[in-house]
């Protein structure tokens, strides 16, 4: 279950809601039929770079056209073709449409192509289109004249250091930097590599994450980082494992240059990182201030010469971005809006007052479907 599904799932629930997520069987047990309260659908699909997602999500439509939803939200644009199948029954569909996926370089033409056939089906076939960015709202209003609801993606806010949770990996905390991401071209680890290996510093580099399919890119950064001993990869770390990593760091590199709202990101401002990001409109939207934008690898070893050299400043942009999640980026205010949503849909009255929730908006990997009856 990804982050967004598990956070909206399981606060509904607690708000008294009835929520099914619907799940790939490589990632949950068929066996795991309940987490806190959601009821988990787990169903097959088939492991392969490109049919891996709208295959599953073609299979949870279907089943779920046997079920009375009130309302249901899907995740990627990719999956927009297979919304008619649950209007089709009466279950109003919304699409949280995420990043401009055509842009990834991991995609084949015919990929990239499909994408924005997508997009554009994302703007029809669904009753609500979501966009999770105010960079990505505008190219749908600019590009395909579609108006879309705008709904943020949302971070807990906390730090708390613990030197045992991060030893496992030889780390002590504020001794080292942290990046988070699918280790894919677009994502740039290789940049964050290559500006770290040029910097005078006791600290370490810790990579955490990895990709199903870009074993020869992975294989190319570790080769990239084989001769730097200070240089750890971690693979993928879930759980209370990965909150301490977070927790621990003594600032956090981002680099995706492709996508909307970036979870990691987010996550490492609420728990109170020094952001450096790459300057992409999507980034900078949602760091605002409260990170330090950088345009490439040499500006990005300058910087973090100048914070590895300055815990005044690691500590000031530590301060802002925590402010800036809780002003921004809160859980509750985004399920809020989701709860809004989802009523309209369903013909009942909102809950919450939607001027509260909209002036809580910054200004600046799908999954499958996951369907929630109100």
């Amino acid at each position: 279950m990804n982050l967004l599904a598990e956070q909206l799932s399981t606060r509904l629930v607690a708000r008294g809601h009835h929520v099914t997520v619907y799940c790939r069987s490589h990632y949950v047990s068929p066996r795991q039929l309940e987490y806190r309260g959601v009821h988990l659908k787990v169903l097959p699909t088939i492991r392969h770079k490109y049919l891996d997602t709208v295959l599953h999500t073609f299979v949870s439509a279907l089943h779920a056209t046997g079920s009375a939803y009130d309302a249901a939200l899907i995740c990627n644009a990719a999956n927009a073709p297979f919304a008619p199948l649950l209007r089709a029954v009466g279950t109003p569909v919304a699409i949280n449409v995420d990043g401009l996926e055509h842009k990834r370089k991991k995609w084949n033409r015919l990929a990239r192509r499909y994408y924005l056939i997508a997009e554009k089906l994302s703007t029809v076939l669904p009753d609500v289109t979501v966009t999770d960015a105010r960079v990505i709202q505008e190219y749908y209003l600019a590009r395909y004249s579609h108006p879309t609801t705008m709904i943020a993606y949302g971070a807990e806010v906390a730090r708390t250091h613990d030197r045992a949770a991060v030893r496992r990996w030889g780390l002590e905390p504020n001794r080292y930097v942290l990046y988070v991401s699918r280790l894919e071209p677009e994502n740039n680890a290789h940049l964050v590599i290559e500006a770290f290996k040029r910097v005078r510093t006791p600290h370490k580099l810790v990579i955490v994450g990895d990709a199903p399919y870009a074993h020869e890119y992975i294989e190319s950064l570790r080769r990239s980082a084989a001769r730097d001993p200070r240089i750890v990869f971690t693979s993928f770390v879930f759980g209370d494992a990965y909150r301490a990593l977070q927790q621990n760091a003594y600032c956090y590199v981002h680099a995706t240059e492709v996508g909307g709202t970036h979870p990691a990101l987010l996550e490492a401002m609420g728990y109170g990182n020094c952001v450096l990001t790459l300057a992409t409109p999507e980034n900078v939207e949602v760091v605002g201030d409260a990170g330090i934008p950088y345009d490439d690898a040499a500006d990005l070893e300058s910087k973090l010469r100048r914070v590895l050299s300055d815990g005044a400043i690691v500590n000031a942009y530590r301060q802002r971005a925590q402010q800036r999640v809780s002003a921004h980026y809160d859980w509750e205010r985004v399920v809020d809006r989701y709860e809004n949503l989802f009523a309209r849909m369903a013909g009942r009255p909102e809950p919450h007052d939607e001027r509260i929730a909209t002036e809580a908006q910054p200004v600046a990997e799908g999954e499958a479907a996951a369907v929630k009856k109100v």
